[in-house]
């Protein structure tokens, strides 16, 4: 009989991530994949002499041989093979959660979640905490680096993007900051209705303890709603645009402001120099100050790394200017949510032509409709199936068109702009109907621009 051992299901960055952490800390190893494993990820695999399967799991093999289950967050816990685990009783850990168990005792985990602004707050807290030299920082999770990866390197302070399906995989994942920086109808396809989703994103808090600190937008009334549904021991501390707080983090007269709980103003920064704009980068940057004050950096260095921000890739990305049209990506645009405040944040003068279109996960587009009959001139639906949001705003804008192709749909968004119009790519949907992921659309629809401008004859293919 072979001895027992982790088995690791999934052979991507957070699986691989973890097998590299067991075999440092000497356990013995399977990697298990239903699909074919990246030639990257297969390299190290083989480098490091872990053995692994692709292309199907060898289910009578797991479920006799396994000790534990790490499970890559990406594999629903409602297919056979984890029905089968269960039954089996076999212990199921996420990456994260087996990752934690070998960090330093004095390492701290500060862990950012919400519907939309994750990477950016991720980043921009990790930018800032790196400044200070006497702080040693790793950034993982959802953002694409795995966390069991980042816990071979020995960081002081962890930096994590969590996503509701990674939080769904954790029993007992403790933060010292957790952080929901907002709640929005998303991945509707996945969980049964919109407050087993809610219930998701609120287990990023659900397992501090009184010591910790919990950072959320006060302006969400779906956090405000969970905080009176949900028991949380940490101590709390909100952010908001719209209010004035006693306590927290708000804007006044274009600066943010930070109070303590004895109301007294401990942290102040004019957001004119902040190179980043829109609400939501607001939002972002004041749960963001938040954590730079818990850990007393000097304003010298915030100010570095906020002066100077750019947008990440694929998200409200200004990467093409011509004949007075900007093209905007905002490819990682994947809810309703997001694309409302790309909507938002672009000028009330300036025209938009937008890209909308994916694979739909149960969106709810009325939230949209004021911004679409106020700002959009223009609909251009880009997916396999258009019925849904094409039915919808039909009678919201004079021209709406629909195709199954980038190259297309950049076409057809060129043909009916003007100098002075924005072509927005934001699509409020899943990519997975034409694409790999958001990053593949964003990349191809950047292309595809670029290819126009390169081609002197514009035609249909």
């Amino acid at each position: 009989m072979i001895k027992r051992l982790i088995v690791i299901l999934g052979g991507g960055e957070s699986g691989v991530g973890a097998a590299l952490l067991a075999k440092k800390n000497g356990f013995k190893i399977f990697v298990s994949d239903s699909g074919i494993i990246k030639n990257r990820y297969k390299k190290i695999l083989k480098t490091k002499k872990i053995p692994f399967e692709e292309k199907g799991h060898s289910e009578e093999f797991i479920v006799k041989n396994a000790k534990n289950i790490v499970k890559s967050p990406g594999i629903s816990s409602k297919i056979p093979l984890i029905k089968k685990i269960n039954s089996f009783k076999i212990p199921i850990l996420s990456e994260l959660e087996f990752g934690k168990k070998f960090i330093k005792k004095n390492s701290y985990i500060i862990t950012i979640t919400g519907s939309n602004g994750k990477t950016t707050t991720s980043t921009i807290i990790y930018k800032i905490l790196k400044q200070d030299r006497k702080l040693s920082v790793g950034l993982a999770g959802n953002i694409g680096y795995s966390f069991s990866k980042e816990v071979l390197k020995k960081k002081k302070i962890y930096v994590l993007e969590v996503s509701s399906f990674q939080l769904d995989d954790c029993c007992n994942f403790r933060s010292n900051i957790a952080i929901i920086l907002n709640i929005a109808r998303d991945h509707l396809n996945r969980y049964n209705n919109f407050d087993s989703y809610i219930y998701s994103k609120f287990r990023v808090a659900m397992y501090q303890r009184e010591k910790d600190i919990f950072i959320y937008n006060y302006d969400d009334p779906f956090i405000r709603n969970g905080l009176k549904k949900y028991f949380i021991k940490s101590k709390r501390i909100p952010f908001s645009l719209k209010k004035k707080l006693n306590f927290g983090a708000y804007i006044k007269d274009n600066k943010i402001y930070i109070r303590n709980i004895k109301n007294e103003i401990v942290f102040c920064l004019c957001i004119k120099n902040i190179s980043i704009e829109g609400d939501h980068n607001l939002y972002n940057i004041m749960a963001s100050l938040i954590v730079s004050n818990i850990f007393d950096v000097q304003k010298k260095y915030i100010k570095t790394v906020l002066f100077k921000l750019k947008p990440i890739p694929h998200r409200m990305e200004k990467f093409f200017h011509t004949n007075g049209i900007q093209f905007i990506n905002d490819s990682k645009s994947t809810n309703v949510h997001s694309a409302f405040y790309a909507l938002h944040s672009i000028k009330k003068t300036i025209p938009i032509i937008w890209i909308v279109g994916g694979k739909d996960k149960g969106n709810d587009y009325n939230e949209l409709v004021s911004l679409v009959h106020s700002k959009v001139k223009t609909i251009i639906c880009l997916g396999k199936n258009n019925k849904k949001v094409f039915n919808f705003f039909k009678k919201t804008v004079d021209i709406i068109l629909e195709t199954k192709k980038m190259k297309e749909a950049v076409i057809m968004a060129y043909v009916f702009s003007f100098p002075g119009d924005c072509i927005l790519l934001s699509p409020a949907c899943s990519s997975f109907d034409l694409f790999k992921n958001y990053k593949e659309r964003g990349d191809k629809f950047k292309l595809e621009v670029k290819k126009v401008f390169h081609d002197k004859n514009i035609y249909f293919s």
